[in-house]
This record gives structure tokens, sequence and C-alpha cells, in this order.
């Protein structure tokens, strides 16, 4: 077997159109946020923006790296126009399966043909779990340890 690069080249486009959807939807995430706990959660935004910009440039570079060219394109962007906290995070949640997918996908399409972007693609799915966690967490109601119904859903 070999790497099928055309494949590859394609799912890291997917990837980085996914991130820079990411990058402009917590940009607004983080102005719609209001209410009592406004602040630490805009910040959580911010750097969930910072991140995702991160994660686009770093699938870019792989682009080339295999010889193909970086999209333009910017993937779907989900809102239901509901800006409370709650509606916000499972919109997140959301978002933050179908980046998971992504990278599950690329894995797939990698796994022992080229240890850089299997490593590239498991830190990636690493970071998505990490962020679905988080966002449970912040679903769940004080006290609650048990898994949020919206992460049970997309889990």
């Amino acid at each position: 077997m070999s790497l099928n690069k055309k494949k590859v080249i394609a799912q890291l486009n997917r990837i980085l159109e996914c991130e820079l959807a990411g990058v402009v939807r917590y940009t607004h995430y983080s102005m719609m946020i209001f209410g009592y706990s406004r602040i630490p959660i805009v910040a959580w935004f911010q750097a969930e923006a910072t991140e995702s910009l991160a994660h686009a440039q770093q699938a870019g570079e792989m682009v080339t790296r295999l010889g193909g060219h970086p999209s333009l394109a910017i993937g779907p962007l989900l809102e239901t126009h509901e800006h409370d906290i709650g509606q916000i995070l499972r919109e997140t949640l959301q978002a933050e399966h179908v980046a998971l997918g992504l990278y599950t996908d690329l894995l797939d399409l990698v796994t022992g043909e080229n240890v850089a972007l299997e490593e590239y693609a498991r830190t990636l799915i690493e970071a998505e779990e990490e962020h679905i966690d988080e966002i449970d967490k912040m679903l769940r109601k004080p006290g609650e340890v048990e898994m949020s119904k919206e992460a049970r859903k997309f889990g």
C-alpha cells in the first residue's frame, strides 16, 4: 500500500475549511455571550478561535507539504440564531464532533503510510476529544457527574 496523496490532500482541505469555519464561529459566539459569566466564556471562545486558526494553518501546511493547494473555501457555519449560552454550547459540541470525524477519517487514510500525518491526526483527535469533554462539562448542571444528554447524542 502507498499513501493516496489525492485523497489525503482532499481530506486535509476539508479539515482546513472546517477549522476556518471554527475561527468565524467561535469569534461570533464570543460576541454573543451575555450575563454574569460573560467574561470567562468570552475568553474561552476567543481562545478556541485562536486554536482553530492554528489548526487551519497546520492543515494548510500539510497540504502544501504533500504538493497540494490549500483550499480557500470555508466550511459550513451552523447557527440557530438562539443566543443563550446553552444553545451556543450545543452548537459548539456538534461542530467539535464534525471536526473529530474529519480527523478520524484522516487517520484512517494515513495509518501505516505516513508517520508524520498519523501523529498529526492523533494529536488533533486528542485535542478535539478534550474540547468535546470540556463542552460536555460546561453543559452539565452544577453537581451533575453523568455525561450530558447532548454529549451522549453525538458520542
